[in-house]
Parts: C-alpha cells; structure tokens; sequence
C-alpha cells in the first residue's frame, strides 16, 4: 500500500492534514480535520430542525460563493464571512439554515455551513440534508470556497484546506475522487464554481487520489 504524504508544504505548516504522514486509516479511525463549528464561528440556530439522511452520500459538490476576492485571510473575516452567509440563505432565501454543509475560506479556514453537517461527517454513514444543488442535497457533501472564481484561481491557502477537506470527506464516506464535481456538473442554471475552478477539479482529483494511495 502506498504510503501517505503530504500534500504541499502549505498544508503542512497550517496542521490541515493532520496524521497524514502515515499509512492511509480506515475511515473508522482516520484523523480529525480541524474545522471549525457552527459555534465556533457564532451562528444563528436554525430555524427550523434539520434532516439527517442514514446513508453515504455519493459526491462531492465544490462550489463558490462569488463574493469578493478579500486579501484578508484570518481566522476573525472567516467567521464573518460564514455569518454572512448564513445570514443571506435564511434572510434572502428562506432556507432554515445555510445551504451548503461546509465552507472554506480564502485564508483556508474550514468550518462547519449547516448545523449537524460535522458530527455526520465524523460519524461516516449519514449526512445532513443541505440546500445547495437541487437534486443533489440528500446525496452530495456542498463544500462553498469563498471567492468569485471565473477569471482567478484559488489562493494556495484555500486550495490546501480545500484538498485536505476532500481527502478526509472521501475517506470518511468512501467517496472515491472520481466523484467531485462542481456544482454546474449537476445544475445547468449556473456557472458555479467559476470557470477557473471548474478547470482546477481534475487537478484536485488527481492529489486526492494520491494521497489516498
């Protein structure tokens, strides 16, 4: 079996992958990822419960929140980024609760979307059911990277957190790398998640594998 290694040196340095030099783990005992929770960055609570679905979901969704390009990568925006968020789904939208499950923020900051999403996560055989794609939300993990990238890549920070995001999604729920898709692969009314990317996700399929071995 090939062994793990890290993914960049980026990820390295900012504890992202924890464990990952090791052996590739079962999905019973495969490290942690540091993500942050719906506490942690002070959401509101739902307003209404949500639905835990029993069962694997099949894919991952990689979206963007096509909001500005900050160069304010900390941890404090990051909170308030996802506050906005949240803000916007249940306020604007009507949504109970923010749509996507997780988040990842232009510093790299993982975080919980909608409540319940990580202790599903954690448990590997459930999920909760999301707003972000119609069609895919009881069976797809919605990951927004904050940013609006049809003309501009991901800065190296979100990129590494959103590697390491799917290395640990995959191998949690047994989700092979074949299966992250964009979120215009399952929806045509939109261009989600940017042209630049959409053309990222074969890349970030191929250093999921790797690391998966």
């Amino acid at each position: 079996m090939v062994r793990r290694r890290t993914l960049l040196g980026g990820v390295a340095a900012s504890g992202l992958l924890l464990g990952l030099g090791a052996t590739p783990a079962s999905a019973a005992n495969a490290p942690d990822l540091p993500i942050r929770t719906c506490d942690d960055w002070g959401a509101r609570p739902p307003s209404a419960p949500t639905t835990l679905v029993y069962g694997k979901p099949e894919r991952i969704l990689v979206h963007h929140t096509a909001t500005d390009n900050v160069t304010d990568y900390s941890e404090a925006h990051a909170f308030e980024h996802a506050r906005w968020i949240q803000d916007r789904h249940m306020d604007v939208n009507g949504w109970l609760d923010s749509g996507q499950h997780f988040t990842n923020s232009r510093g790299g900051f993982l975080m919980e979307g909608r409540h319940g999403s990580l202790d599903a996560l954690r448990a590997g055989d459930r999920l909760v059911e999301g707003a972000h794609c119609p069609g895919q939300n009881r069976i797809a993990i919605g990951i927004e990277n904050e940013g609006l990238y049809t003309a501009e890549e991901p800065p190296r920070e979100q990129w590494d957190s959103l590697v390491s995001f799917c290395v640990y999604t995959c191998e949690r729920y047994g989700i092979a790398p074949a299966a992250i898709d964009g979120h215009r692969d399952h929806y045509d009314d939109t261009v989600c998640p940017g042209d630049k990317l959409y053309s990222l996700l074969p890349r970030l399929r191929q250093e999921v594998a790797r690391v998966l071995g």
